[in-house]
């Protein structure tokens, strides 16, 4: 029996871009065509097979600790990103700010999608979600110079709209466009004590 179910959900590529230096700042810089390796995008400074650990999983190892990389995208939907934009109170926000890598149309709270879910295009690429992308306050810095004033109210705005941070399970590529699958666990929501 299959873990994994395809379900009739489908989101269409709106969106796709790279972060070519993090030390430089969080900006994305859009592309047409993503090409999607096992380290990741080709391209995005947040790829490689490995990653420090950071604040998001200090809990588990001290910050610096060499871990598998399960960060090598920042998914999120244009749904989402319009409710942002609308609590910032502006009236669009562009996902280079959000160091965004896919953004895809169709998927109803695509931030709170079961960790493990898969989108797959019809290439065959697919990446994995891991878990939710807790929002910080680096994008505010690029939104904040270009739109004085508005760039504090980036976190609150984004927090359960942030979108997954995702890894690349097959290798292929995405095109603007193109539809996703998504796929999810074929597992009941975890309730301890319930058996």
């Amino acid at each position: 029996m299959p873990a994994l179910i395809p379900t009739e959900h489908y989101g269409t590529i709106t969106w796709l871009g790279v972060v070519p230096d993090r030390a430089a700042g969080l900006m994305a810089q859009s592309r047409d065509v993503l090409t999607l390796g096992f380290e990741g995008p080709e391209g995005e400074d947040h790829g490689g097979l490995t990653r420090p650990s950071c604040s998001r999983v200090v809990s588990q190892y001290p910050k610096g600790t060499q871990i598998r990389n399960t960060r090598q995208l920042c998914v999120m939907s244009v749904e989402e990103i319009g409710a942002i934009a609308a609590k910032m109170g502006v009236d669009r926000l562009d996902p280079s700010y959000l160091g965004a890598t896919l953004v895809i149309e169709g998927i109803a709270d695509l931030t709170h999608l079961p960790p493990s879910s898969r989108l797959q295009a019809a290439s065959g690429a697919t990446i994995v979600i891991d878990m939710e992308n807790r929002p910080c306050a680096l994008p505010a810095r690029g939104i904040e110079e270009d739109m004085p004033g508005r760039g504090t109210a980036f976190k609150g705005a984004g927090k359960d709209r942030r979108g997954v941070t995702a890894w690349v399970e097959r290798e292929g590529e995405l095109v603007l466009g193109e539809r996703m699958r998504l796929h999810i666990p074929d597992q009941r929501p975890w309730a301890p004590g319930m058996l």
